[in-house]
């Protein structure tokens, strides 16, 4: 396990609080789990859940109380992605800012990379 902040995936501040609050609330909860799991309609989706504790190979990020789990094959379709926060009329939810994604789905969560 890795725990320091890593160059690769990041998260914006706005996130960093909202994983902090939500942890805060979650005693059983230690950490975010950032996962790119193959499926969806553009080939691969994101996957966000709490867990307790990370797998051995697991990269931990933290900022400003914030703290995500991260295996190694996502990281590396992460790689220079952020995490962030949005808070809109129609919603709030976790998005991912991915420069490696060339193209997604309307929802969001789904997308592909060549």
């Amino acid at each position: 396990m890795n725990a320091m902040s890593h160059p690769q995936f990041g998260l914006s501040d706005r996130a960093a609080s909202q994983v902090a609050t939500i942890l805060s609330a979650e005693s059983a909860k230690q950490a975010l789990r950032v996962a790119v799991l193959a499926g969806g309609c553009s080939g691969f989706q994101y996957r966000f859940e709490l867990d307790a504790a990370p797998q051995d190979d697991d990269v931990v990020i933290e900022k400003s109380g914030a703290k995500l789990f991260v295996d190694p094959v996502s990281l590396e379709l992460l790689a220079g992605a952020e995490l962030d926060y949005t808070d809109e009329l129609m919603g709030s939810h976790f998005t991912i800012r991915n420069p490696n994604a060339t193209s997604s789905c309307g929802c969001g969560t789904s997308f592909s990379v060549d």
